[in-house]
């Protein structure tokens, strides 16, 4: 067999061994499976696989085929111990052709491995954390040869992944949390929403869903459309029902969330397309899920996590519509779960609706195994003060119902059945909590400047729609970016200019005295259209933002038009362009929004109206601008830095990827030089500059910002009242001198140890223990 052939051969019997191990649930009965599986395929005399533990700094054999059986979890050997030790320590693999003579070797009686001369032992790591090590032995004195050691260390790098997610699940599912048994588990997710909650995980019913639904011929369509149309009726009213529902607290344009559930149970939206399928033959179960699959992968395979939550919107709502169809059709009605006690909602996606159908004074806290900060059921659970952790991991809803569970809705944090100990800290943390939300909004009214007399501008980046989010803060300067994607990813076709002016009309008269800032269209690569598909290997350096927009100018001005109608009489409008990375791509934008601007004017002369022309300003996030802006500052009136973005092409990461997502950090102190930087020129060129990124919502961040130069600072809703709370405590004097301790620190850690110790002095400590 030719080494080509041998090599396939190996590779798909790795890849089966993998399959038949993910497929038995019990992570201690695979790796006996592996170790067999192992030992037959490489035909060596033994295979054990031991796995570390951390509290006792031991490796614990596990599995093995070889090995006495009865040294399973009984063997542990020290991490500086042994060839195993070894192994672990220095985190590669270990070839010998005969083990006993290795000045490291140590016998252990109870493993009968006296036999046994030549080993390998490859260490099992993830995330640069040794999880264990995986031996082959063999009595024969020899040394195992490449393509044996190759296969090894390929199994073990796949190997890790496995146990990482099989040590989530295997810990949540080892007791409920009032029993004895019960083993405290961390769980990491996305921060949704602020504040820290106690209750017991629930799980609403979702047994009837289209996912699950085999889809079925008709030979009455005329009746199955009809038996379509009263099950979206009836599914109309629950969701009026549902929004009726909600704490008379929450603002009425809040509750404005379901308008988009209205717009796809209008006929003319998903119910054209689902009839049509009906009358191709299909039942309107089947033509529902046929139509919402379709819709709902175009949204799941953008990278944009605000467009991946629309997915999430719109097969909640068709499920709902599924089970009313089946309600209709034969009676068969889902059952609520009766709720009694403090209770974390937890489901794989929360849903605005289901949040809303929730009983709202046992509602303590949300876990979405899916979903993002941008999802409607982090907007809303914003507006209600309830915490909420988006983007679990490893998990299930199963898993964590009926456990106790501490939820950070700061860092992102799920403790799942706590040690007595972790509950009491805890508690304490939420009486702290309390105490500095009352300080925080009594003086929520109080302008936002330093204790020296330094004046801040909060402004605000409005995801769902500006009257949203200004209306549930009734604070800020303005909206400092006002995503204007929405409309066009909601439509089968690029939305007219009357449709856009409606709409953004809508915007600047939510506040008309106050600078709305919109952002151009900025779709593409990793955010393509329905209608106008985009594929590219790597999207962030792709056809995106306003590269897109240049090449199809026609698209360009009629939103710019679009924009400049719907800001006729009102003088708040602003226009960004995102993805900028030269001059000239600048200088051809203001050529066409003059002349969108011109036409516009001869359009009104006779009427009266007038038309104020929109100041226009440039996105920095891509770094070759942070070189050009002395250049740049003659054809723009303000800059705004998009941080995330910037942090994202600075550091080469791909934060939404899991693997690296850990070095994206903006205290990064090379991101901290840059945002300097941008400041200090763009002060010397006397350009006005906004930073709307996540650092600037963030209290440590905040500070630093202040005392790098910005003044105008852009964020989520939900941190302004904090923010403005924070900066009233502290001098300008004092983030000068912050900042210059982060600008020398070697490391982001570095940084954040200067911020921990600076906001406990300031008795400001509440805001980090809280997780902000």
């Amino acid at each position: 067999m030719s080494p080509q052939s041998q090599q396939g051969t190996m590779l798909t019997t790795l890849k089966r061994i993998v399959q038949e191990m993910n497929q038995i649930p019990a992570l201690d009965t695979a790796l006996f499976r592996l170790a067999s599986r192992v030992k037959q395929t490489l035909d060596v005399d033994s295979c054990s696989i031991y796995l570390a533990d951390y509290d006792t700094q031991e490796f614990i054999l596990k599995a093995t085929d070889g090995l006495h059986p009865d040294a399973v979890e009984q063997v542990r050997i020290g991490f500086s111990e042994g060839l195993i030790g070894l192994v672990g320590q220095r985190e590669e693999p270990l070839n010998i052709v005969n083990a006993h003579s290795h000045p490291r070797f140590k016998h252990y009686p109870e493993v009968q491995e006296e036999n046994y001369n030549a080993f390998l032992g490859t260490p099992i790591i993830n995330q640069r954390r040794v999880l264990g090590v995986i031996t082959l032995q063999q009595s024969q004195m020899r040394r195992f040869s490449e393509d044996e050691e190759a296969f090894l260390v390929t199994l073990a790098a796949q190997l890790a992944l496995e146990i990482t997610n099989a040590d989530i699940r295997g810990a949540l599912t080892l007791s409920n949390s009032n029993d004895n048994t019960a083993r405290q588990k961390n769980v990491r997710g996305i921060a949704g929403s602020p504040g820290l909650a106690i209750g017991k995980g629930v799980s609403p019913d979702k047994s009837i869903n289209l996912k699950n639904w085999i889809v079925k011929r008709t030979q009455s369509p005329q009746d199955q459309i009809q038996l379509y149309r009263k099950g979206v009726e009836v599914t109309r009213g629950h969701v009026d029902a549902l929004s009726k529902r909600l704490d008379d607290g929450i603002p009425d344009d809040v509750k404005s969330i379901f308008q988009l559930y209205h717009h796809l149970l209008d006929a003319n939206s998903l119910g054209r397309e689902v009839e049509e399928k009906i009358r191709q033959g299909w039942d309107a179960a089947s033509s529902l899920k046929m139509v919402v699959e379709s819709y709902a992968a175009r949204f799941q395979a953008m990278d944009d996590p605000y467009m991946q939550e629309r997915a999430i919107d719109i097969v909640d709502l068709s499920d709902r519509i599924l089970a009313n169809i089946l309600y209709e059709a034969n009676g068969k009605k889902v059952t609520e779960k009766t709720i009694t006690e403090a209770s974390i909602l937890v489901a794989d996606e929360v849903s605005a609706p289901m949040l809303a159908e929730f009983p709202r004074g046992k509602l303590k806290g949300i876990i979405s195994i899916r979903g993002s900060n941008n999802s409607h059921a982090a907007i809303l659970a914003r507006a209600m003060g309830v915490p909420a952790v988006m983007g679990c991991q490893n998990v299930t809803p199963a898993l964590l119902e009926d456990k106790e569970i501490l939820l950070d809705g700061y860092s992102g944090e799920v403790i799942v059945s706590p040690e007595r100990n972790i509950k009491s800290e805890f508690i304490q943390l939420i009486e702290e909590e309390s105490a500095i939300a009352e300080k925080i909004d009594a003086e929520a009214d109080k302008p936002c400047e330093s204790v020296d007399g330094c004046r801040m501008s909060l402004y605000i980046n409005a995801g769902l729609s500006a009257e949203v989010e200004l209306n549930a803060e009734q604070i800020g300067a303005g909206v400092g970016l006002y995503r204007t994607e929405i409309p066009f990813m909601l439509r089968e076709r690029f939305p007219s200019e009357q449709e856009q002016v409606k709409l953004y009309r809508q915007v600047l008269e939510a506040a008309p005295s106050l600078p709305i800032t919109m952002r151009t269209l900025d779709v593409g690569g990793d955010k393509p259209l329905p209608y106008f598909p985009i594929n590219e290997e790597n999207p962030f350096l792709g056809w995106r933002g306003i590269r897109l927009t240049l090449d199809h100018p026609e698209i360009f001005l009629v939103q710019v038009r679009a924009m400049l109608r719907a800001s006729v009489g009102l003088s708040n409008l602003q226009i960004m362009l995102p993805m900028i990375s030269t001059v000239s791509e600048v200088q051809e934008s203001k050529r066409l929004i003059n002349q969108a601007y011109y036409e516009i004017c001869d359009e009104i002369a006779e009427s009266g109206q007038t038309l104020t022309k929109p100041k226009l300003g440039i996105m920095l996030e891509v770094p070759s601008v942070l070189y050009q802006l002395p250049q740049l500052a003659k054809h723009v009136d303000f800059f705004s830095v998009g941080s995330n973005d910037l942090t994202q092409y600075l550091l080469a990461v791909d934060r939404n990827n899991t693997r690296v997502a850990g070095l994206y950090n903006s205290y990064h102190p090379a991101v901290l030089g840059a945002l300097y930087d941008v400041v200090q020129k763009a002060n010397q060129n006397q350009v006005p500059v906004t930073i709307c990124g996540e650092i600037a919502g963030e209290p440590a961040g905040a500070l630093l910002l202040m005392g790098m130069g910005y003044r105008r600072l852009s964020m989520n809703g939900f941190n302004l009242r904090k923010i403005n709370w924070l900066i009233r405590k502290v001098t300008l004097d004092e983030c000068k001198q912050l900042l210059s301790l982060a600008l020398t620190s070697v490391s982001q850690e570095e940084v954040f140890v200067h911020l921990n110790q600076y906001l406990e002095t300031k008795g400001l400590g509440g805001l980090i223990r809280a997780g902000a």
